[in-house]
């Protein structure tokens, strides 16, 4: 690259980051038709006028949601308007711009020509003619019609609203500082649940309460032919509801047991908060294998979906325990106490994600606490979870060997949550659970040098618990989470965490200190946890990581590698069938019968297999047997780990 054109990049990089216009884009180009102006920057004034916005989600069977906003204007000239690009909780620059068509701007009538500007391309820029009070906008917003163009939100039977895809707003504005005025047309006979508050819903058409751009972005909605709604705390000081909807509406059935166990969630949240952060809050959840998959944070709900079996058979699906829990938990920890570096003016400013081992990785953590505090999952299915965690972790991490945790945070930036080649390699996203190790390795120090006087969930109460009913978001920094750790318990917390968030090398070791201070070890053993067989075998998965290094399919496609495991060195990657092994058809037990005869002795373990018309026939010299983890009891220490894991009365 010659120099010239090596600074005209870094010059639009550097202005994309600082959220501005640079000056080649700001006076136009010849193939424009007008000058681009400057897009302006965020200001802390209100807008001048609310702004009504109609969205028409009739048209089921072709996707397509249709909007019409008025915005009302104060001069003649350049207006700019930005369709959301920084989406909270995606964590990254992924505003679906490429699925809105049939952009239209008028004023009085009359067309008003729009142009999009060439280096913030979710800007759109038009020329406001004197006398005009508003202008009117039109567009429709064409969701995916399958998995390969994006995440399906609509379907036959529901759908699911993100106000921030179906919409525009001017620049320069803070997000809190624009007022919408939402109205939603339905198909006929269908219902919803969102945490927008709604003055009325006539003939299919429901009107919302005002609310600033901020909450309005952060206040989805499912709707479905098949709702139910469930009161999760009767009688309490506010309300917290669970709207379901589903495929079918004998998906819809669930158990006074079954029932229980989530409203004992939200008690369990109650006492280890002490504080609720919203007036009040609305499970949003799909029981469907139609709509896309989701589990999404908001200040006063939560975008779930899980198993079609998940209220029929509950036992039978293990994938989804802990996804109400780990959500319910971010209108504490992400949406109220949120970092400092993501509470940005606008949905256009790029925000950071340095912070996100507390945002998603304490998260990930107290979501699985308080899973099994409530019983939803039980002491055991969760010791498995730490195990399974534990091992991914543990030393020999492969990726550790060159990329410290901290600069995970940075993937959904620049790998925007697309699946990797390697992710043993690469980390992907090891915030959440080496994130939630972490944070277990702090709750168990704070207990042992306490004497079991204090514990992480002081922390939680000192941290979350604080301001009942405030949910404008309270930024906080690294100092912030120190400073309230060593109220708990003097230590030296801020290199307690530099030490596990930035080890890097081949002699860096995993943050496993929880669990043998928590009174287990991590072991390995012929055979699966009870929890992961049940789960491999809910999601069709055959798992060798920790012994050949691959993990397969039910049907014998090779789905991943670990970096560095013998299938790596002999050249595997994803997307081989195994066909034979050591002379007999593939199958899992085939390969597991083939470690085990291989263990200890000399003889290797052969593999025949396919990718597209090419055959290999490998011979695996592997003799250590199956290996899977588990944990196990520390005789004569305190097991701290299932104290933490137990309900709290009060």
């Amino acid at each position: 690259m010659r120099p010239s054109a090596r600074l005209l990049v870094s010059a639009c990089a550097t202005a994309l980051l600082l959220g501005t216009t640079p000056a080649l884009a700001q006076v136009g180009t010849p193939a424009l038709p007008v000058t681009l102006a400057p897009i302006p920057a965020p200001r802390d004034v209100a807008y001048p006028a609310p702004i009504p916005i109609e969205v028409d989600a009739t048209d089921i069977d072709r996707r397509i949601v249709s909007v019409k906003q008025t915005i009302p204007v104060v001069a003649a000239g350049p207006l700019v308007l930005l369709y959301p690009q920084w989406i909270p909780g995606n964590h990254g620059p992924v505003g679906p711009v490429d699925d809105i068509a049939d952009l239209q701007i008028t004023a009085n009538g009359q067309p008003l020509r729009w142009v999009r500007n060439t280096v913030s391309t979710n800007a759109f820029q038009v020329e406001v003619p004197a006398g005009v009070s508003s202008v009117e906008v039109s567009f429709k917003w064409l969701t995916p019609l399958d998995g390969a163009q994006g995440r399906v939100v609509i379907t036959d039977e529901m759908l699911n609203i993100q106000w921030e895809k179906a919409l525009l707003y001017p620049a320069g504005y803070y997000s809190r500082q624009i007022t919408f005025q939402p109205t939603l047309r339905l198909p006929a006979g269908w219902q919803y649940g969102t945490a927008l508050d709604t003055q009325s819903f006539e003939n299919g058409v429901a009107t919302f309460a005002p609310i600033t751009l901020e909450h309005f972005a952060d206040s989805p909605l499912f709707a479905g032919l098949h709702y139910r709604q469930i009161d999760l705390d009767p009688g309490g000081r506010s309300p917290v509801r669970l709207n379901v909807v589903a495929d079918s509406a004998d998906q819809l059935a669930a158990t006074d047991a079954h029932i229980a166990q989530h409203r004992e969630l939200v008690q369990q949240a109650d006492r280890l908060f002490g504080a609720r952060h919203f007036n009040h809050y609305d499970f949003l959840l799909a029981v469907t294998d139609r709509l896309g998959g989701i589990g999404l944070e908001h200040q006063r709900s939560s975008e779930n979906s899980v198993d079609t079996k998940y209220f029929t058979d509950p036992t039978g699906t293990l994938a989804d325990r802990d996804l109400l829990g780990h959500e319910y938990t971010h209108s504490w920890n992400g949406k109220w106490r949120r970092p400092a570096d993501q509470l940005t003016p606008t949905l256009n400013e790029p925000l950071q994600n340095s912070l996100l081992w507390v945002y998603e990785g304490q998260t990930q953590y107290w979501g699985l606490i308080l899973t099994a505090r409530a019983g939803l999952m039980s002491k055991q299915q969760a010791l498995d979870v730490f195990a399974n965690t534990a091992a991914s972790y543990a030393d020999g991490n492969p990726g550790r060997e060159w990329r410290a945790m901290q600069d995970t945070t940075n993937d959904p930036i620049i790998a925007q949550r697309r699946p990797q080649p390697w992710p043993s390699r690469q980390r992907a996203e090891d915030y959440y659970r080496e994130g939630a190790m972490i944070w277990l390795d702090a709750d168990t120090l704070i207990r042992e040098q306490s004497g079991g006087r204090r514990s992480l969930d002081n922390f939680a109460k000192a941290f979350f618990g604080v301001e009942d009913g405030n949910w404008d978001p309270a930024p906080y920094t690294f100092t912030d989470v120190t400073s309230t750790l060593n109220g708990v318990e003097a230590h030296d917390w801020a290199t307690f965490l530099r030490d596990r968030l930035d080890a890097v090398g081949p002699d860096a070791h995993g943050p496993l200190g929880g669990i043998e201070r928590g009174g287990y070890r991590l072991v390995w053993r012929e055979a699966p946890n009870d929890y992961s067989r049940a789960l491999n075998a809910e999601l069709g998965r055959v798992d060798f990581q920790y012994s050949l290094g691959l993990s397969l399919n039910t049907t014998n496609r090779v789905t991943g590698v670990r970096w560095g495991s013998p299938a790596f060195e002999a050249g595997l990657t994803s997307g081989w069938e195994v066909v034979a092994v050591n002379g007999r058809t593939a199958s899992a037990a085939a390969i597991a019968e083939a470690i085990t005869a291989s263990k200890g002795n000399a003889t290797p373990i052969q593999m025949m297999l396919k990718r597209g018309d090419r055959f290999r026939t490998i011979a695996f010299d592997y003799h250590d047997g199956l290996r899977y983890p588990h944990l196990e009891r520390i005789e004569g220490t305190p097991d701290r780990l299932g104290d933490i894991l137990s309900p709290r009365r009060r």
